[in-house]
């Protein structure tokens, strides 16, 4: 098939208009126009629905855009890797991570990431729906699960605990529990158990709900749970990441043995020798470390 007419097809299908995708593509209507219908005659096949208020793709037309899909996001990516020069690291990078994650943990460390390279641009994605890698729709992810989907390079970083904590006014005011038992007397925050997270979260709050707390509170995500502990609601479950940048939380039975969470970064094979990957990797893993080690002086005090 000729690469012209897929390439103005593929900007039609997403315009849904032939006069916006000319516009996007600075050719006249007609002449879009006519390179669609040569499209057409030469699969023998309708791509379009024609209405008054715009086009409507066929089935066939539908086939079509998923693999003129998959061929720009490939395109994308090879032109990425090209305009990573060898000394400097610049464009676009889209990461993807948990909603709880990207915005306690590595979205106030970013500074330091802009400050070393400041014509980087970061797409920071947070969503709990796993996006598809190879297919591009991020360039890399931090996930609370090793990755299954093919073709990925993957690094495990670190382990997150899930743990209880409370502000210490609530504590000072409240008591702090000497067991899981005594959580009968509190107010208990938590994700909503119907909300995506991290598995060993959900095992925690179902062994939680069977000492029936005497209150519940339950949000959609993490940092929701920290701002309501931050402002003496309850005892929360939070990973233990927070404690750094949150070091007046409480922990809660420190003693009890809470779920692990492993975190892993990954991003497509065909990213191997992106600087902006690299520099991102090396960004995250040296910030871990640095993590590492305060957190082993704060347990050895």
């Amino acid at each position: 098939m000729d690469w012209d007419k897929l390439r103005i097809f593929h900007a039609v299908a997403d315009a849904g208009s032939l006069t916006h995708a000319g516009d996007k593509l600075h050719l006249s209507q007609s002449a879009v126009s006519r390179q669609v219908r040569a499209l057409e005659e030469s699969l023998n096949a309708t791509l379009f629905h024609r209405h008054a208020r715009g086009l409507i793709l066929t089935e066939q037309g539908e086939l079509l855009f998923d693999a003129t899909m998959a061929m720009m996001k490939r395109l994308d990516a090879a032109a990425a890797r090209i305009r990573d020069s060898e000394e400097e690291v610049f464009g676009e990078l889209r990461v993807t991570t948990t909603f709880g994650f990207g915005t306690l943990w590595l979205a106030p460390r970013l500074p330091k990431l802009y400050e070393t390279y400041p014509d980087m641009k970061i797409d920071l994605m947070l969503e709990e729906r796993v996006l598809d890698l190879p297919m591009r729709e991020a360039d890399v992810a931090i996930r609370m699960k090793e990755p299954s989907q093919a073709d990925l390079i993957r690094k495990r970083l670190m382990t997150i605990g899930m743990r209880l904590y409370a502000s210490k006014a609530y504590v000072d005011e409240n008591g702090r529990p000497a067991e899981m038992e005594d959580m009968s007397n509190h107010r208990l925050i938590c994700q909503n158990p119907t909300a995506a997270q991290v598995s060993a979260g959900a095992r925690l709050v179902q062994e939680l709900m069977t000492h029936n707390p005497r209150s519940l509170l339950t949000v959609n995500n993490y940092f929701g749970v920290l701002q309501s502990v931050l402002n003496n609601l309850g005892i929360g479950v939070l990973p233990d990441y927070v404690t750094e940048d949150f070091p007046d939380l409480v922990q809660i039975l420190p003693d009890t043995d809470f779920a692990e969470v492993p975190v892993f970064l990954a991003y497509p094979e065909e990213l191997r020798h992106s600087k902006r990957v690299t520099a991102f990797r090396d960004f995250v893993q040296d910030e871990i470390i640095g993590y590492r080690k305060r957190q082993k002086e704060h347990q050895s005090r």
